[in-house]
C-alpha cells in the first residue's frame, strides 16, 4: 500500500495550473473590455450600447453584466485599462539609463507616437472630459497609476536642474501636461485645423515633423531663463527641484 505521502502531488515540484474555468473567465473578460473599449471610443458613453458590446465580444450579455455589473462600471473597467496600457508603455522607457535631455525627448517622442497609435485614447479621454471626469473619479487605479510616472519624471528632471541644462523651477505635473497637451490636441482636432489652415493629410514624415516641434517646444520651456507659471490652481503646487 502506497503511504499517504506517495499518494498526494508534490506541490513545490510541480507547476499550479490554472483552473480551466479562470482561464476562460479572464479570456471573456478580455475580449469584453477589448469590445467594450471599441464601442465607447466609437459612440461615447451614451451612445454605446451593451448589446453591440456582446455581439463583438461574441458573449451573451447576461455574461457582461455578471462580469462588470453595469454599464458604468464596464465604462469605468475601460477607462482604468486605457490608462493602464499607456502607463505600463511609459514605465517600460528606460530613461533612468539617459542623459536628461534625451530622457525628455524620448519620452515625448513615446507619448506622441502612442497617442497616434492608439486613437481609442483619444476618444475615450474626449468622451470622459464631457461628463467632466464623473466616472474617472470613481477609480482609485486610475489615481494611483499616476504616481510612479511623475516620480520617475522628477528624477529625470532634478538630473538635468543639477547638470545646469533644465532650469530650477521646473515641475514634473507641468512637463508631462505639456507634452500630453501637443500630442492630444493635433490628433484630436486634426480634421478642423486641417481646413482652417490647409494643412497636409497626416502621414509619416508631417507627423514626424510634429513630433519634433513638441520636443523643441518641451526642451525649450525646461532651459535655464525660461519662465514658470503656477498650474491647476491650489491644488497643484510648483515645485522647485533644487
Amino acid at each position: 500500500m502506497r503511504s499517504e505521502t506517495e499518494q498526494q502531488p508534490n506541490s513545490a515540484t510541480k507547476p499550479q495550473r490554472v483552473p480551466a474555468q479562470t482561464r476562460d473567465a479572464e479570456r471573456t473578460k478580455a475580449a469584453v473590455l477589448a469590445a467594450a473599449t471599441r464601442e465607447f471610443a466609437d459612440h461615447g458613453f451614451g451612445g454605446a450600447r451593451i448589446e453591440l458590446v456582446a455581439k463583438r465580444a461574441k458573449v451573451n450579455k447576461q455574461l457582461i453584466y455578471y462580469y462588470f455589473g453595469s454599464k458604468e462600471a464596464l465604462y469605468v473597467a475601460v477607462l482604468e485599462e486605457t490608462y493602464a496600457r499607456l502607463r505600463a508603455s511609459e514605465a517600460a522607457l528606460d530613461v533612468d539609463a539617459l542623459d536628461p535631455v534625451q530622457g525628455i525627448t524620448e519620452l515625448a517622442l513615446f507619448n506622441w507616437r502612442y497617442h497616434c497609435q492608439h486613437p481609442e485614447l483619444i476618444s475615450i479621454v474626449r468622451t470622459e472630459n464631457l461628463h467632466k471626469a464623473k466616472f474617472l473619479k470613481r477609480s482609485e487605479r486610475v489615481r494611483s497609476l499616476n504616481s510612479p510616472l511623475i516620480a520617475t519624471l522628477e528624477a529625470l528632471l532634478r538630473r538635468g536642474v543639477e547638470q545646469g541644462v533644465f532650469r530650477a523651477d521646473v515641475d514634473a505635473v507641468q512637463t508631462y501636461m505639456t507634452i500630453a497637451a501637443l500630442s492630444f490636441y493635433y490628433l484630436s482636432n486634426q480634421w478642423t485645423l486641417r481646413v482652417h489652415f490647409n494643412l497636409r493629410p497626416p502621414e509619416k514624415d508631417v507627423l514626424d515633423a510634429w513630433g519634433s516641434h513638441i520636443v523643441q517646444v518641451v526642451l525649450a520651456s525646461l532651459r535655464p531663463g525660461a519662465g514658470a507659471s503656477k498650474t491647476g490652481g491650489d491644488d497643484h503646487e510648483v515645485r522647485t527641484l533644487r
